[in-house]
Order: C-alpha cells, then structure tokens, then sequence
C-alpha cells in the first residue's frame, strides 16, 4: 500500500505494515486426526466491501470443529477452522455501519476461520459484546449458549414442569442448557460420562444425574418419562433415548460424538409413541440476522443476569489448537474450551 503526495503515487512498507498486519492462523489440508492442524503465519489483507478486520482476545472450541477436521462435515481444502471468537475491530471495509474501529464484537457463525489471531469478516454476521460481559464469557457461551437458545425456545419450546433429558450435561452445551432449562421451570437430568463430570452436571442445575453405563430408562420412567430428549452423542445413545419418551415426545439428536445415528425406519416412531425426530443445525436457526441477533439478546440478557456462568474449564494457547481437539474427543474437558491468539 501507499499514499498520494503531489499528484504521486508513493509506496510505503511503514503503511503497508499496518493496513496489512501479520497473522497466525490454524489450517489442515486434508481430513484426519488433530495432528493435520498446523499453524502458520501470513500478512492479512484489509477488509474489503462489507467486511471488519476483527484482532481476537479468546477463541471458542467446539464439536463441530472436530466433525469439520476429521471430514465428517467436509470443507473444500485447504481451509481454516474455527467460527467462534470475539475481539476487537481494527478496521471496516467499505459500506459498512453500525461498527467503528475499537468496538468489541464477536461472531458464531460460518465463514470458518477464527481459528487465528486476527482475520477479516463479514459485518452482518457480528454481533456487539455488551461492556459488562467479558470476552472469555463470549468465547466460552456464544456459540453454544445459542445452540442452547435455539433448542430450548425454537426446536421444541420448554416449558414448566416439562420433563427434559440432556446428554453430556457436563459439557459447554450440557451446562447452559441445562441451568437455561431449569430457569425455565423444567424438570432437567442428565447423563454424563464419569462420576466427576456427574458432580459438575449436578452443580449446573440437574436433578438427577446418570452415567452412560447405567439403566437410565427404568428410573426415568417412573418420573413419568421425557417430554423432550436433547442428545448429542448419537449412535450409541439413540436407541435408549427413543426409550425414555413419553408418547408424543420429541427427540432432539443434534450431535454426534459417538458417530452419527443409522438409518431407521419412521414406523419405529410411531410404536414408541407417535414420537417426533428432528436433527437441527444452529446455522439454520441464525440464517436470518434478526433471529440472530434475538438469540443473542436472550443469551447475553441471562448471562448479564448471573443465570448463565460462561467462563472457560480450560485453555490452550492457539499453537496448541491440536492438543485441544484431543482432549475434547478423549473427553478430557468439562464446560467450555478457549484458545488463547
């Protein structure tokens, strides 16, 4: 880049430098194991039409990262990873209003690529970060406080004294669905992985807490059964959690940590209770930006309240992006994983 100066075009590496900034990024070029992630470093262009140049305080690990670098949601490669952050704008590209340089935004949402210590995106797609929320909070709740806001008041409406179920009830998902559910008036259990993680879904607002290897469904049944389940896992819980439905229930498989659920033939819905089946996306449910931003104001309202705790169990530098992808698939984690730029 350079400048104009008595009708002359001039160049300038001071400006280049800082209109164009060095970044690290985290990128693979080919599906696998945390392994394929490496980190590199490039000069980043500056924001074009319709875009901010965000520089990131805290990155938000999630699941589908994982599903993203093993293929199981394939992107064209080679490609970053990555679609949680919050930071801070460094500069607006043309035609963009309502955000200036120095406002503290954050995203939950594709394009991916937050995965890296600044990058440019698309301005409809932020969202303001309230002063008395902090950017650890953000990162640790955006994206999976609004996979809670959708699941609790768009896929299946939680109401009082509705029985609900949720799998992994220790993890960053887990929690806030279900304080938000217990919020709600719910009746919340749930079903963790370890008795560790069970002390933890008990203090996040559950009644009663399984583990996998249990016989949940006996005893769920006594309760009346469940109004709605919200299973993540997926192969190896589907069955059961069909089981633990009343009639007309709803089954919620909005994950798949344990492998993706086979196919199955709709009649064994109708034997179990005239059930209903559904497998949501949150992109879907924030396409719209007005729906996203309502969710965002239902989350940010509750964690402003103290109804929702989002902070971070843990961190990783953002070099060591791999050795966090490990420790979440080998379910080493609780609540919520940030990188650190």
């Amino acid at each position: 880049r350079g400048y104009w100066q008595r009708g002359q075009y001039r160049y300038n590496p001071e400006k280049q430098r800082e209109e164009n900034p060095m970044s690290q990024k985290v990128v693979f070029e080919r599906p696998g194991g945390p392994e394929v992630l490496r980190l590199v470093e490039s000069r980043l262009e500056g924001p074009v039409a319709g875009e901010v140049r965000v520089r990131h305080t805290a990155i938000g690990v999630n699941f589908i990262d994982v599903y993203q670098r093993s293929g199981l949601y394939p992107l064209p490669l080679p490609s970053g990873l990555g679609m949680e952050a919050v930071g801070v704008v460094e500069a607006v590209g043309r035609g963009v209003t309502g955000f200036s340089v120095g406002q503290r935004v954050a995203y939950a949402t594709p394009p991916v690529g937050a995965y890296a210590t600044a990058r440019n995106y698309p301005a409809q797609r932020l969202v303001h970060v309230p002063p008395n929320i902090s950017d650890d909070a953000v990162a640790s709740g955006l994206v999976k406080g609004l996979t809670a806001w959708y699941l609790l008041q768009r896929t299946f409406r939680v109401q009082r004294q509705h029985n609900v179920l949720i799998y992994a009830a220790a993890g960053g998902v887990g929690q806030i669905l279900a304080r938000w559910a217990r919020h709600l008036g719910a009746n919340v259990f749930g079903v963790v992985g370890s008795q560790e993680k069970r002390e933890v879904a008990l203090w996040a607002g559950c009644e009663e807490v399984y583990l996998l290897e249990d016989d949940y469904v006996a005893p769920l049944a006594e309760r009346g059964r469940m109004h709605v389940v919200y299973d993540s896992l997926g192969k190896a819980t589907f069955e059961r959690s069909l089981d633990c439905l009343r009639p007309l229930g709803m089954m919620v498989c909005f994950g798949n940590a344990t492998g993706p659920v086979p196919p199955i033939e709709p009649m064994l819905l109708a034997e179990k209770g005239s059930l209903f089946l559904t497998r949501p996306s949150l992109m879907d449910y924030v396409a719209d930006h007005g729906e996203l931003e309502a969710g965002w104001e239902a989350l940010s309202q509750l964690m402003i309240d103290g109804v929702l705790r989002c902070e971070p169990s843990q961190e990783f530098a953002l070099a060591d992006a791999a050795e966090a992808h490990r420790a979440l698939e080998e379910r080493r984690t609780t609540g919520s994983t940030i990188l650190r730029p």
